[in-house]
């Protein structure tokens, strides 16, 4: 027997198409509407409330911004309001980061792209993907370990805080994102370009540089923007060596250099210290501070925007090869020497990332032993971390229960409800507001949960403000695991009647859940090393018990704080050594979860089931 089934006239012929709003459920699918509106308005109520607390704060007293940014200096006793240091202290940071890892970032990502097989190229990456998962708190404590005394015997600065040794932990920690983007956007450079190059007699070096780099630049470009705007909100790591000085610039060119290797001042390591707290919540004091987080925010948000923008990508797709006129003599030698310099920068991330544990091992072999898990501290550096792991897990696990569905919803609509240039827009949202500087989500959370609702300091409000970090990792990976759905599958589902409410049910979350449960590890990884906005709302360093009971007052103690304090007392030997501990039991933490991400990337990467 022959069973016709007429196609429905609105069906879409992708998954990324709006879909008909016919079927034979009206109240779930409004209800899953809503839900995934829901989800997606929860993306959009952050950014809503961090600028509204922002603006309220600037309203609450009066701002001179022309002195705000062109006067150097910051005495909140003699109501100086000058931000212009600390705008030269971050710019400083991010440009000597900059300098150090787009090179070396670049050319890991070719040598990944381009010359290594995949079976040798898969792992390599992996190394890449650890070293971003590696948390901020653990970046700065190797920065007051090892990198300030570097930078303290090259200028001959006490102690080795300075600009410099911000500028180079930055630098390690933006590596991968650079490296991470840019192999994509080499990987997306179609293959007879390569093949037209070849079949010219061009070397491998001119091959990369004539076909490949034309039509990868503007992705590449955007991985540096991307790892710009980590820079710029970065504040634990940065606190912990910057020297926090403020009013420091430059008089001449030497000045300029000595600059580099003597204490300063950035906007994110003003907004993470303790002034916040101290600067009530109205007045010229707290008006200017919610006016740095202004200028910050802006400075992330454009440089995430623009990171993400696709014109430029669009645009190169049209361009056609390249030829240059090259010189016939040392072409080889070149080639070689091109292979050795990108095979070695690919080497320097894998060397930093065994480096890093080689270190965390041998300095933080106490958490090698069980009784370091499982026995609680005592006193000041005693002890073991069981409360700032169980305070640790209770956060992580609250921020799942939370961020779960809301980013399920938003990527839900991204991917099935929208239009291409809608998607879009929603996207780069998503990604705004996942590079948003916690320390601002940490302030707002201060001011929103902790003093106006009167929570005091609140393991709820700890999650509540770690959700944001988490939400857009869900988010995007589900919306592109919509968008790599094969169209058979939406048509077939609508050809068989099935509602909205239906072909969700049935088709895109069967075929999502893997990398929704992906991007949920993935987010949770970086949500366990946050330190920024976990110190304004959520812990203490001791008194707090293994469990709250109750909502309100109710502190927990955490890894990334308590790693945080300790560091800060690096002059006592028993407190590093807690902290190198703390530190390994958090990277550890973070690992397993970053595994679990990629086991079920690589089991589920192409899985194509739906159910009826």
């Amino acid at each position: 027997m022959t069973i016709a089934l007429e196609r429905p006239t609105e069906a879409p012929t992708s998954a990324g198409e709006r879909l008909p709003l016919t079927g034979s459920r009206p109240r779930r699918a409004n209800w899953v509407g809503g839900w995934t509106y829901t989800g997606m308005f929860s993306v959009l109520l952050v950014l809503a409330v961090l600028v509204g607390y922002l603006a309220n704060g600037i309203a609450s007293g009066d701002v001179d911004w022309l002195t705000l940014i062109s006067d150097p200096t910051w005495s909140p006793l003699n109501g100086a309001f000058g931000a212009l240091a600390m705008i030269y202290g971050s710019a400083v940071v991010c440009v000597l980061a900059l300098a150090l890892a787009v090179p070396i970032g670049w050319s890991a990502a070719i040598a990944l792209s381009e010359y290594l097989p995949p079976r040798l190229a898969k792992p390599l990456r992996l190394s890449v993907e650890l070293l971003a998962a590696v948390p901020s708190i653990v970046y700065g404590l190797i920065g007051v370990m090892l990198i300030r005394p570097f930078v303290a015997s090259l200028g001959d600065v006490p102690g080795g805080d300075s600009l410099l040794a911000a500028g180079i932990v930055l630098a390690v920690m933006i590596m991968p994102t650079i490296v991470a983007v840019s192999v994509d956007a080499l990987a997306a450079v179609p293959g007879r370009y390569r093949e037209a190059a070849y079949s010219l007699g061009l070397t491998r070096r001119e091959v990369v540089r004539s076909a490949v780099l034309p039509q990868a630049r503007a992705g590449m470009r955007a991985g540096v923007l991307l790892g710009l705007a980590r820079a710029l909100g970065e504040a634990i790591a940065v606190f912990l060596v910057v020297g926090r000085a403020d009013g420091r610039l430059p008089d001449s060119v030497h000045g300029f250099f000595s600059t580099l290797v003597t204490p300063g001042q950035t906007l994110t390591t003003k907004l993470a210290g303790p002034e916040p707290t101290l600067s009530g919540t109205s007045g010229p004091y707290f008006a200017s501070l919610c006016a740095l987080g202004i200028i910050l925010l802006l400075l992330v948000a454009a440089a995430t925007v623009w990171g993400t923008r696709r014109t430029s990508a669009d645009r190169s797709t049209r361009r056609g090869l390249r030829t240059r006129r090259v010189s016939a003599r040392g072409r080889i030698p070149r080639d070689r020497i091109t292979t050795a310099l990108r095979y070695g920068a690919l080497l320097l991330p894998a060397a930093l990332l065994v480096g890093m544990f080689t270190i965390l091992l041998v300095r933080g072999s106490s958490a090698l032993n069980p009784a370091f898990w499982f026995t609680p501290s005592a006193g000041a550096a005693g002890g073991g971390v069981r409360d700032q792991i169980t305070g640790t897990l209770l956060l992580l696990a609250t921020t799942a229960v939370i961020a779960l569905p809301l980013g399920y919803g938003a990527g839900v609509l991204i991917g099935t409800r929208t239009s291409p240039k809608t998607s879009r827009v929603l996207e780069t949202l998503a990604v705004a507001v996942g590079g948003t500087p916690t320390v601002l989500l940490g302030l707002a959370g201060y001011v929103i949960f902790c003093t106006t609702m009167g929570w005091g300091r609140s393991w709820l409000a700890g999650a509540i403000v770690l959700v944001p970090v988490v939400v857009p990792v869900i988010a995007l990976t589900t919306a592109g695991r919509i968008r790599g759905m094969p169209a058979e599958l939406t048509e077939s589902a609508y050809a068989l009647g099935l509602s909205r409410a239906q072909y969700i049910r049935s088709v895109v979350v069967p075929y999502t859940w893997p990398a929704t449960l992906t991007g949920l590890l993935l987010g949770l990884a970086r949500a366990a090393g946050e330190t920024a906005p976990l110190i304004f709302t959520a812990t203490v360093f001791f008194g707090a018990p293994a469990l709250p009971v109750g909502f309100v007052d109710a502190p927990v103690q955490a890894l990334p704080t308590h790693i945080f304090t300790l560091t800060q007392d690096s002059g006592a030997p028993e407190a590093i050594a807690q902290a190198w501990g703390s530190a390994l039991v958090l990277v550890l933490i973070t690992a397993a979860l970053l595994g679990l991400a990629v086991a079920l990337r690589n089991r589920f990467e192409g899985a194509r089931r739906w159910n009826t």
